[in-house]
């Protein structure tokens, strides 16, 4: 084989580079009964896709490290995934894998079957407190922000030893143009999805706080037959959707790509590579006006500006930076036809979605479950560019609401159960698309965590095998949105964030104008 076809190598601890077999301390005290990963924890094990999650929240307080440490002691260590270890069951130790491409030693698993184990937790390995020289950044905002913004994209060049509890917090007191001082929160993906990861958050805050509620769709009254006849037709239209996305689960495996574009990953090693990311902060009030306006969701909007924002993005890619107007003022097309660009986005595969306190999540047979209870769907993106912006948004809710008329999320969660555990095929992969997306809802009231008020939530992840990945997530009356960007890739996430919110602006203006030509 040529170097081109090994752009990644395993590597076993203890046999190479003279690193020995990691060994694990068990409770002694209290045997209990180690839990194996799920098969969705370890899909975020696998080399291509080896997850780190990241939480950015800004305080409007310094952090004083000595009281974090100790009610980070009382409060999330006491979680069982926080103080465990995950172990091989029959070798205990890890694979290594060389990127040819990043130059880089990345560590995962090692393929077999894993298991948490109970282990004694060293605060200190968990929490930094790296040094800022306060002078150098005072007054100088945007200089700070670019700090915590280096100091993120340098984590996502380094990983978390197996050896401990893979989270870990860092502490930047440094004061920025929206936090008095930063905490980074990291955590390897396998510990749990979003909405876990937001149970936990509210568990360290001083109040209970309130989230969105899940709303259930009413359906009209009207008489036995026709409800029949709607059941009858609506599991016809369920089959034959779902017969259609498992084809296209299949095809897209093995045969059909997503279009080269300036987003497209440049390689398949793209989950080695570093990311960058960049956060932009919308009124969330702006969003609600939109959604309520046009009988949509939140999560249609989002994705109605991001396909928005992603078209204007390529067409003034493909144009050299020069977007020439038309005698109505409108953009000339600069686009290719029959673009192909997917999206990986993630599903809340829980009985009962919503956001519970931590207490109710870690109950056994609770409705609220722990861990990674999330499957997802691949939801294409029609870029074009378009004269009316509310048709984005037309196009975005009818692709939601046919991925909600259909099984392929339960589909690739079978196929992941089955197939990650037996067999490793590409079908227990994530898909080669372009880009993520997720959506998570945050509190809707202030919080303040250890008796320090909250001032933003940002979440994104590295690791991933997507060049770019829009992360939403709420929170009191603004809405953040996350890139992560691959910093391979000749993407500018600057100007891909002013064109997602021009498109959000774009969208409310229209709106206005056409409340302003009824009355």
């Amino acid at each position: 084989m040529g170097m081109e076809h090994l752009s990644c190598s395993a590597l076993r601890s203890g046999t190479h580079l003279g690193l020995k077999e990691i060994k694990v301390r068990k409770e002694t005290e209290e045997e209990e009964e180690e839990e194996p990963l799920s098969p969705m924890a370890r899909m975020f094990h696998e080399p291509q896709s080896n997850i780190y999650a990241i939480l950015i929240v800004g305080f409007k307080s310094p952090i004083d490290p000595h009281s974090f440490k100790a009610n980070l002691v009382e409060t999330l260590v006491k979680h069982p995934r926080f103080s465990s270890v995950q172990v091989s069951k029959f070798h205990h130790k890890l694979v290594l894998y060389f990127c040819f491409e990043t130059n880089q030693i990345h560590q995962v698993a090692d393929g077999g079957e894993m298991k948490w184990v109970k282990t004694k937790v060293d605060i200190d390995n968990h929490v930094i407190v790296p040094m800022v020289d306060q002078h150098q950044y005072h007054m100088d905002m945007a200089s700070s922000d670019k700090f915590v913004q280096d100091y993120v994209a340098n984590l996502t060049k380094t990983q978390i030893s197996m050896s401990i509890p893979m989270w870990d917090c860092h502490i930047l007191n440094l004061q920025t143009s929206d936090a008095e001082s930063t905490l980074v929160f990291r955590v390897h993906h396998s510990l749990g999805d979003g909405t876990s990861f937001m149970s936990l958050l509210i568990s360290c805050s001083d109040e209970l706080p309130s989230f969105p509620e899940m709303k259930k769709p009413r359906s009209a009254a009207t008489g036995r037959f026709s409800i029949w006849l709607g059941r009858c037709w609506n599991l016809l239209f369920l089959t034959w959707n779902t017969l259609v996305d498992i084809c296209m689960c299949v095809a897209t495996a093995y045969l059909l790509k997503d279009t080269e574009t300036p987003l497209k990953a440049p390689s398949s090693s793209v989950g080695f590579s570093s990311k960058r990311i960049v956060r932009r902060t919308f009124c969330l009030d702006d969003v609600k006006s939109v959604k309520n306006a046009t009988n949509t969701t939140v999560n249609d909007v989002m994705l109605a500006i991001t396909q928005a924002g992603l078209s204007r993005y390529l067409n003034r890619k493909y144009g050299n930076q020069i977007c020439k107007t038309t005698q109505n003022g409108e953009w000339e097309t600069n686009l290719p036809n029959n673009i192909r660009l997917t999206a990986t986005l993630f599903i809340n595969m829980r009985s009962s979605p919503g956001i519970y306190a931590l207490e109710e999540i870690v109950k056994k047979k609770s409705k609220a479950e722990w861990g990674n209870k999330i499957s997802y769907v691949v939801f294409p993106l029609k870029i074009a560019l378009k004269a009316n912006p509310l048709d984005y948004l037309k196009d975005a809710k009818a692709t939601m609401d046919r991925k909600k008329a259909t099984l392929e999320a339960q589909f690739r969660l079978f196929m992941t159960k089955v197939f990650v555990k037996f067999y490793p095929t590409k079908l227990a992969a994530f898909p080669s698309t372009t880009m993520w997306f997720s959506n998570v809802a945050g509190p809707q009231d202030q919080i303040s965590i250890f008796g320090n008020p909250v001032t933003f939530l940002a979440s994104s992840v590295y690791g991933q095998p997507a060049s770019l990945t829009v992360h939403i997530l709420s929170y009191a009356k603004k809405i953040n949105v996350a890139l992560s960007v691959d910093d391979n890739t000749t993407l500018n996430p600057y100007e891909l964030c002013d064109d997602i919110e021009e498109a959000l602006q774009l969208m409310k203006n229209t709106i206005i104008k056409v409340k302003g030509s009824i009355k």
